[in-house]
């Protein structure tokens, strides 16, 4: 998402390098492009009209000062004002400690509440809490079905009640249930509609003055432009909402949603959905979004998708190997595995400063190159994978027809796999006699 804005805006901070003293004729003009774009985005004309204003004010009769240019003072002024359009800072939720907080999720039909609720309980429980998930969507049997699914999935207890039609009665039953089972939260799946109506506003209304929830979260659709601001407008005009969770944010329509729906409505975007799997959830950081919309990347998301599937122990388990005999096809497996774990290569990539602008341009990882190597080394046996050296030509062709290869393809993997581990060995022995350069050394151990 945010491809075309972010190509948009390098172009427009583009013309104005090389300027020393911004004049108001250059603003103006670029101001005009930033206008347009963001129209294009589908972000809301009354946050445009604003965003530029407040841009064109800082802007003006700017010198370049500090060593800056014009134009990275222009990027400084734009980022600014984008973390304030998307909340300034990341909010979290606000849970009681017990006995059982709820969360209801409310929000229109199809906009990804039941994913976001178990998006949503996996990352309460990864935070050290006990949640439970509880459906209430008594029209739709495949709703309630989904949320048991997803449950199973991310093993958290569900309640659902397929024969009640009290939709009240079956939420207090849910947090009766998250209390018998310890739980200390309850994360509300609601019923949503096509569109806003009374019915589900009533009903909603009823919930709310039943449970008293500590948290009542919209889910909005983020490719679903200015339209899901209107929706935003319309449960909060009935429903005393807490914060905003973005759905789809990794989607490629245009974004209007996330640049509109915290400045019209004043809700703080709290998480947002980055994928279709249960992990594919982060906490919403508006410096950091405006940051991969202006192509500097999003270098601490990264990290912290590293830090959640790093292991310390068997990373140094891994280290000391290194050092004793380099690194087998089966530790090679292991470490294509975790990296696969973080998700998409290509999505990782655009979170390094200036590889979006590289990928709008081509540049981009196959995939199926990674799915290939874990299909050779799988299909070795245990043994071949410790000790490669064991594979003649005959386990070769037998690895070739198991991974759907060519033998040449086994030939070249072996190849390249002898070569790192000569040189793992050698820096290995050189890091063990405090001998290796330090650039190598912080990429090895730590």
């Amino acid at each position: 998402m945010f491809q075309n804005l972010s190509e948009r805006l390098d172009s427009v901070i583009a013309k104005l390098r090389g300027k020393g003293k911004l004049r108001e004729e250059d603003v103006q003009e670029a101001l005009r492009e930033v206008r347009r774009a963001l129209l294009e985005a589908d972000v809301h004309f009354g946050v445009t009209r604003d965003f530029v204003a407040r841009v064109r004010e800082a802007a003006v009769g700017q010198e370049a000062a500090g060593g800056l240019t014009s134009a990275q003072q222009v990027v400084g002024i734009v980022h600014a004002e984008l973390v304030r359009l998307l909340g300034e800072r990341h909010r979290d939720l606000a849970l009681r400690t017990s006995p059982v907080a709820t969360i209801m999720l409310v929000g229109l039909q199809g906009a990804g509440k039941t994913s976001f609720a178990a998006k949503l309980g996996g990352q309460l429980r990864r935070q050290g809490r006990r949640p439970l998930l509880a459906g209430v969507d008594i029209y739709r049997p495949a709703a309630m079905e989904q949320l048991a699914v997803l449950g199973r999935q991310i093993d958290l207890p569900v309640h659902l009640d397929r024969e009640r039609r009290d939709v009240v009665a079956i939420a207090r039953a849910g947090r009766a249930a998250a209390r018998e089972r310890l739980c200390d939260t309850m994360i509300l799946d609601t019923a949503g509609r096509l569109h806003v109506d009374e019915a589900l506003m009533e009903e909603l209304a009823a919930l709310n003055a039943a449970l008293a929830p500590d948290e009542i979260l919209l889910v909005l659709d983020a490719m679903a432009g200015q339209e899901a601001v209107r929706v935003a407008e319309a449960f909060q005009a009935r429903l005393a909402l807490t914060g905003v969770l973005l759905s789809k944010l990794d989607g490629d329509a245009r974004g209007g949603a996330a640049l509109s729906v915290r400045a019209v409505t004043g809700l703080p975007i709290k998480y947002a959905g980055v994928g279709e799997t249960v992990k594919d959830i982060e906490p919403f950081h508006p410096d950091r979004l405006a940051g991969r919309i202006l192509g500097m990347g999003d270098v601490l998301s990264l990290v912290e998708k590293v830090q959640a599937e790093h292991d310390q122990v068997e990373a140094e388990r891994l280290e000391q190997k290194l050092r004793r005999e380099g690194l087998d096809l089966e530790d090679l497996l292991g470490q294509l595995e975790r990296l696969q774990k973080l998700g998409p290569m290509n999505k990782l990539l655009g979170m390094l400063p200036g590889m979006g602008k590289l990928q709008a341009q081509g540049m981009n990882v196959d995939e199926r190159e990674l799915l290939r190597l874990r299909a050779i080394i799988q299909s070795m046996t245990r043994q071949e994978r410790r000790r490669p050296e064991l594979i003649d030509g005959s386990r070769r062709r037998r690895i070739a027809r198991g991974s759907g290869t060519t033998v040449q393809e086994i030939n070249q993997l072996l190849k390249q796999h002898g070569e790192m581990r000569r040189l793992l060995k050698t820096i290995g022995r050189l890091k063990g006699k405090g001998r290796v350069p330090g650039a190598v050394r912080g990429g090895l151990g730590n």
